[in-house]
């Protein structure tokens, strides 16, 4: 059941996990393609949202530019509140709970390494807490647009809470990614395992970010790889995704976004089927991102002391 956008709060409607068949063809607008007036709006998100990089689900979704327009628009005062920064560390604690019976321990050689390179160490480590915290605000994003581009409403016609201050990790400088076209033979062979693995036609910022530590980053994976073929996996995931609907249906909604006008914002770029099939593709896997990072970062916190 849906609910109006100006009406009280109801119980969250049970969306399945769902991934399209077939995959569609995603074409993100990259920070370095986007024109001037799209890359103020990529900036002016990076800064709300307090992370140093461009989700492709964001990226993705600007492929699409009425919609984007409208769904940026529409969310950016909820995700300046504090209301969305405790939903995003509210999802955080429960992809990390959900995590953490996989966290396997990392292999000694990449415990050597770490203990071995402490500059290295501290910036994987950097590297990871960014990831957990941004991961969460994408997802839920991710959610409100599935919400509504399948005809609910979300969250309460309420007054969203001010947020002051620095909620995310400090800014240190870009991300250095790892592109696959600049991949070297033994990093171009892990993407094809994560793409062939998570079933996907991409690797995603956080992997690519991370790969830049070869005596780190294959080894992670390794550990992690195993308990995806776990039944454990998919209920981890579960629960993260239904968590985040949760949250994002209980949200404040300050500029009454609704269903209709994100639809027909959607439909002035494609056909509304082709742009829902887009956003439930990333709202379906970023429950496994983040409970992966969350998987890196328990395997983290057994290989190196706190600090």
């Amino acid at each position: 059941m849906s609910h109006p956008a100006s009406g009280p709060a109801t119980a969250a409607p049970a969306l399945p996990r769902l991934k399209p068949d077939p995959v569609p063809a995603i074409h993100p607008v990259a920070e370095r393609a986007a024109d001037e007036a799209l890359r103020a709006v990529y900036e002016d998100t990076k800064a709300v949202l307090q992370v140093p990089w461009m989700g492709v689900v964001t990226m993705a979704f600007a492929q699409y530019p009425r919609f984007y327009a409208a769904l940026w628009q529409g969310l950016r005062p909820l995700c300046e509140s504090r209301d969305f920064v405790d939903a995003s560390a509210a999802l955080r604690a429960e992809a990390e709970a959900a995590a953490a019976p996989m966290a396997a321990p990392l292999p000694e050689a990449a415990r050597a390494y770490l203990a071995g390179a402490p500059e290295a160490a501290a910036e994987i480590r950097r590297t990871v807490e960014i990831f957990s915290h941004g991961n969460m605000p994408y997802l839920l994003i991710a959610s409100i647009a599935r919400l509504l581009l399948e005809g609910h409403g979300f969250g309460h016609r309420g007054v969203a809470q001010p947020r002051a201050g620095l909620h995310g990790p400090a800014a240190t400088g870009a991300l250095v990614l790892v592109e696959p076209e600049e991949a070297d033979a033994e990093t171009a062979a892990l993407y094809a395992d994560i793409r062939a693995t998570l079933g996907l036609p991409f690797v995603n910022t956080d992997y690519r970010a991370l790969a830049r530590w070869p005596g780190y980053f294959p080894a992670a994976w390794s550990a992690l790889r195993p308990a995806i073929a776990e039944p454990g996996y998919e209920a981890a995931l579960a629960r993260v995704h239904a968590r985040a609907l949760a949250l994002a249906d209980a949200l404040p909604n300050p500029e009454a976004l609704g269903a209709e006008a994100l639809q027909e914002a959607a439909v002035q770029d494609a056909s509304l089927e082709e742009v829902r099939a887009v956003v439930r593709l990333f709202q379906w896997l970023l429950p496994g991102l983040v409970v992966n990072v969350a998987v890196f970062r328990h395997q983290l916190g057994g290989a190196l002391p706190d600090g």
